[in-house]
């Protein structure tokens, strides 16, 4: 006869002793299945700082490049208006050369093939007399601009005149007959007139450019800001991730 406390499934289970951790040995943080693990970097802050970095850098660039044109252009005007006609007549050539290439081309219809071969012709005309002299090509140069914003001060004094609705209408009038203005002035005194606007131009060059820099100095102490940024949280992802190890 078997006695109840002699039945093995009576006996207490058996229980482990939990293990002591020995003196010096570290134990892992306990970390969630569901807890993601931390990032080392983070990479919208360093993409924010390069293209940060890459902005003031080109802005800085683009400001000094402007000075150095206005400070030439102010030095060595005459220089600077020969070197500007030789680059108007290469600007003729090449737009002569496109509008004779077109007229031949099969998309261009058959009424308007004369007028792109003639007006070929004569920018390559002009062109080939831009190289002729400085005298020249200057003068060509100030005709081209003035009849150009003689028109387009036309087109915009009409525009602002016959639309009583148009956005800012009075700016629109007011520049229109401005520019119509200027291109009178350009088609009566070509050579005057394009001296200067050759010194205005100068001095619009040194003003944009200095204005540059200073954008470039403003974006270069925001990117340093957010790239201290974006390393105190890298640094506090780190911390979090990491804790100190128990003893």
């Amino acid at each position: 006869m078997t006695l109840p406390s002699d039945s093995p499934d009576d006996s207490p289970p058996h229980e482990t002793p939990p293990r002591t951790a020995r003196p010096g040995a570290s134990q892992a943080p306990h970390r969630s299945a569901a807890e993601p693990p931390a990032r080392d970097t983070a990479p919208g802050g360093e993409t924010l700082g390069a293209l940060a970095n890459l902005g003031w850098q080109a802005l800085f660039t683009i400001g000094l490049a402007s000075i150095a044109l206005g400070v030439i252009v102010l030095i060595w005007p005459g220089e600077t208006l020969r070197v500007v006609g030789v680059l108007f007549g290469v600007f003729l050539l090449v737009s002569g050369v496109f509008q004779l290439t077109s007229a031949f081309g099969a998309h261009v219809p058959g009424h308007l093939r004369a007028l792109h071969f003639i007006t070929g012709a004569l920018c390559v005309l002009l062109g080939l007399v831009c190289f002729r002299g400085t005298l020249e090509s200057i003068l060509l140069l100030a005709l081209w601009l003035g009849f150009g914003w003689l028109l387009r001060g036309i087109m915009m004094t009409a525009a602002a005149g016959s639309s009583p609705g148009m956005p800012a209408r009075g700016w629109q009038l007011f520049l229109g007959i401005l520019t119509l203005l200027a291109g009178i002035v350009l088609i009566v005194s070509p050579f005057g007139s394009i001296a200067a606007l050759t010194l205005v131009t100068g001095v619009m060059a040194i003003v944009l450019g200095a204005v540059e820099v200073v954008h470039a100095v403003q974006l270069r102490i925001a990117a340093g800001r957010l790239t201290r940024g974006a390393a105190g949280k890298q640094r506090g992802a780190r911390f979090h991730a990491h804790p100190h190890p128990q003893h």
